[in-house]
């Protein structure tokens, strides 16, 4: 009768899943579930300041390439908004602006 395989904490895979594991907390970066853009799809259209609750900016980083803006709206809708388009870099501007004068 076979035993089932199990990984032994010696074992090659174990050992380098640990080592990414450690790899990734050592660099600060995000792990598996979060490595990979939020953005799928942008939209460059203008949205109404007053129906956007809360704008989350994402810099660029081990997760994702791109730079990403992402508008919650008051009924709880998120939207990735375009971080070329002018509305969008004028409200980044913003936000940026008032978080250096706070400190």
């Amino acid at each position: 009768m076979s035993r089932p395989r199990s990984f032994a904490l010696g074992s090659p895979l174990m050992m380098l899943l640990l080592l990414e594991a450690c790899a990734a907390l050592c660099r600060g970066a995000p792990m598996a579930g979060e490595l990979r853009c939020q953005c799928v799809q942008t939209v460059s259209e203008v949205i109404s300041p007053k129906l956007i609750a809360l704008v989350e900016l994402i810099p660029e980083g081990p997760h994702c390439g791109l730079p990403e803006v992402i508008a919650t709206t008051k009924q709880g809708k998120k939207i990735c908004l375009e971080p070329s388009a002018p509305w969008v870099k004028l409200i980044v501007t913003k936000i940026l602006s008032s978080a250096t004068s706070k400190k």
